[in-house]
């Protein structure tokens, strides 16, 4: 059998990417059901046979060793030929010939061209994204388990365990037959002001006693950027107002989102004693209650 790295036609410093795209590129130009020839299927088979010892790095480093031969078979068998009918060569004496053995070695390790042939398993990953990336969307640069690294598109509004796939970047296939596919699953990481339900944004906005009882113009941060808010005249805590469109962005068929801001009144710390004086001495004209006292319904 050639030398593997002949067979292959790369370099014996190659790396093991490189082993692997002239391995594709060999395959499918040699694949048995794309040129039934059968010298070409010798070919396809030797391009496969040396695929496997080299994607090996132990058998890759013994035959670089001088361990074992192109065919996987331990070096140091003497061979000699047969005296009589032009025998075919034996090893040290023995009654099987070499090509017996090869032939078995060859179906012992490849269960036959059927069988060498499937595609390739998947590769699972998982990627923090961050919060504001997820719900906008972004460019990801990931790097995969072979150190190859790929440029994704996260999709505006992706949810958090939602997979992203990646036809053919996954463990490479065998006998000419497709990769498997990598799939990316989506971390997204917390926010210090936002949370999301679906595609609508939620806040919290802090506002003075001022603000909540005459109204007035606030800015609130949103995904998008700082936006302009009236907070109406007589506001209580947890008052939300809806900012239309300040959510996950439309993409395709789905709409955009919508962000809910819940006012927060804060008094001033430390208490204001102008303010404390007016409260002890302000009698509200319309007295009101906002607790229901016990014993009553």
């Amino acid at each position: 059998m050639r030398d593997p790295y002949q067979t292959l036609g790369v370099r014996r410093t190659a790396s093991a990417d490189e082993i692997k795209r002239s391995y594709r590129r060999l395959a499918k130009k040699l694949h048995p059901d794309v040129n039934p020839d059968k010298r070409v299927e010798q070919q396809f088979r030797d391009v496969t046979a040396a695929y496997d010892l080299l994607s090996d790095p132990a058998k890759r480093a013994r035959f670089d060793r001088g361990e074992i031969d192109a065919s996987g078979a331990e070096r140091g068998f003497s061979y000699t030929r047969r005296d009589a009918g032009g025998g075919r060569p034996r090893p040290g004496g023995d009654d099987v010939f070499v090509e017996d053995i090869i032939s078995e070695m060859f179906r012992s390790r490849r269960g036959g061209r059927s069988a060498r042939v499937a595609r390739g398993s998947d590769a699972s990953f998982t990627l923090p994204v961050p919060f504001l990336e997820a719900v906008l969307g972004a460019k990801k640069r990931v790097t995969l388990a072979d150190g190859k690294t790929l440029d994704i598109t996260v999709p505006p509004g992706i949810d958090s365990g939602q997979t992203l796939r990646l036809k053919g970047q996954g463990n490479p296939g065998s006998g000419g037959a497709p990769d498997g596919d990598a799939l990316i699953e989506i971390q997204i990481e917390p926010h210090p002001v936002f949370t999301r339900k679906a595609r609508d944004i939620h806040s919290e906005l802090p506002v003075t006693l001022q603000e909540a009882v005459l109204g007035g113009g606030v800015t609130v941060p949103t995904v998008h950027g700082p936006v302009a808010l009236k907070v109406p005249p007589g506001s209580n805590s947890g008052t939300t107002l809806r900012l239309r469109g300040k959510g996950s962005p439309a993409n395709g068929a789905l709409p955009a989102g919508d962000q809910y801001v819940k006012l927060r009144i804060v008094l001033p710390d430390p208490p204001d004693p102008a303010l404390t004086r007016f409260l002890e001495t302000w009698s509200p004209a319309r007295p009101y209650t906002v607790r229901n006292e016990p014993g009553t319904s």
